[in-house]
């Protein structure tokens, strides 16, 4: 009996640090399960101390307790880093050239409509396959629970059912190359269906030429991730031609959906009262060797709007540029920067964002919030490029280069 109590100080001790983990990271639905299972854990603790030990035995117990609930954690923060998504690809079916048609593969990032660990488990362990810094091994769960609270706060994410009716706009707007035998496919990388599982289907479907057509701004780890997808699936065996378009950065309609917006919402305000806060996402450096075109392009593409914005009438020095992430200046110095000369309101485009998204609707506003700008400075949030005619101009564009 007298050694039993301190298997079940451990055992409680163990089952707390195993249950805050899940009570972290896993979906909302699951949270008052764990919240209960962690409140027990913790209740035990808190009857046995008092009641089990007494006087130098407290020293023991709490050495015990540390330890327990230090390898609870370490082995439910491991197995969860660990999961793998389990996914079944649909058997390609198909042997011959296919009969004519011309299918678009349509991919983009993708990302959940509910808070999903998955898609961020596999970001960062392709951070840490690259030995790039991102928050430390012990506290990611804290770091998955962040992302929770995001979703919470912005009530989910529409980006998949945006892209869904972007892509139909795209069809719709190349209903003449559409009568001519062209079939349009949507993936994405965070969600399903993916680019691999896409292809297979419009070569079931008897694609014999495949375009494929990135909704990203640039080359990026992203845009080599669908093209691996597809690569994997492997279409010339099979007598399928491809056509890879290209990103989306040195497309001149794209550059006006932002000259078109921001004049949009001057609501009679002059322009020199205007700041307009170019927001590209970024990149590591440790990534900048293997991708060596993101930064460029993306400071390219910011570059063209700036100057498509000058020329509208904007005053140089109230077209800013910022990043979200990894680099310099960020969108708060950014933003108080604009703030500093004067403007009376401050346009935020997050130009390389596709779709609202988790990022758009939160953390670029927190990041702008983040900069303490005066009071009497309105700030707008403009929405995403991928609903306006000119943006779909350039991914029509991109297909018919291809074709």
């Amino acid at each position: 009996m007298n050694g039993a109590r301190w298997f079940l100080l451990a055992g409680f001790a163990l089952f707390a640090g195993f249950f805050l983990i899940q009570y972290l990271v896993r979906p909302t639905d699951r949270i008052g399960l764990y919240a209960v299972l962690l409140a027990l854990a913790l209740a035990g603790l808190l009857i046995m101390l008092p009641r089990s030990f007494r006087g130098r035995e407290y020293v023991l117990a709490g050495v015990v307790i540390l330890a327990g609930f230090a390898f609870g954690y370490v082995i439910a923060n491991a197995a969860f880093l660990a999961e793998e998504e389990e996914r079944e690809l649909p058997q390609l079916v198909r042997t011959d050239g296919g009969d004519g048609h011309t299918a678009v593969l349509y991919f983009t990032h993708g990302e959940p409509p509910g808070y999903s660990a998955q898609p961020w488990i596999e970001t960062i362990r392709e951070l840490d396959h690259d030995k790039v810094p991102f928050v430390p091994w012990l506290v990611r769960p804290i770091f998955f629970n962040t992302v929770r609270h995001e979703y919470f706060l912005a009530g989910g994410s529409a980006h998949n059912k945006l892209h869904e009716t972007f892509i139909e706009n795209l069809r719709r707007a190349m209903r003449e190359e559409t009568a001519a035998s062209m079939k349009f496919y949507l993936a994405f990388l965070d969600s399903n269906p993916r680019p691999d599982e896409m292809t297979i289907r419009a070569m079931n479907d008897g694609a014999s030429r495949i375009i494929i057509l990135p909704v990203f701004v640039t080359e990026s780890t992203h845009t080599e991730a669908g093209k691996d997808m597809v690569a994997e699936v492997n279409p010339e065996q099979y007598g399928v031609q491809t056509c890879y378009t290209g990103a989306l950065w040195d497309s001149d309609a794209l550059h006006d959906v932002f000259v078109e917006r921001a004049d949009e919402m001057l609501n009679g305000l002059d322009k020199s009262k205007v700041g307009i806060l170019l927001v590209g996402h970024g990149q590591p450096t440790e990534w900048e060797n293997i991708y060596p075109q993101q930064n460029k392009q993306e400071s390219q593409y910011r570059e063209a709007i700036r100057e498509k914005l000058i020329a509208d009438g904007f005053l140089p020095q109230n077209v800013a540029l910022g990043w979200m992430e990894f680099q310099q200046p960020d969108i708060p110095a950014s933003a108080r920067a604009l703030a500093g000369l004067g403007v009376e309101r401050i346009l935020v485009f997050a130009v390389s964002l596709s779709a609202d998204s988790i990022h758009s609707d939160v953390d670029v506003p927190h990041a702008v919030e983040a900069a303490g700008l005066p009071d009497g400075i309105t700030v707008e949030f403009v929405g995403q490029y991928g609903d306006h005619p000119l943006a779909i101009q350039a991914m029509r564009e991109k297909i018919l280069k291809c074709k």
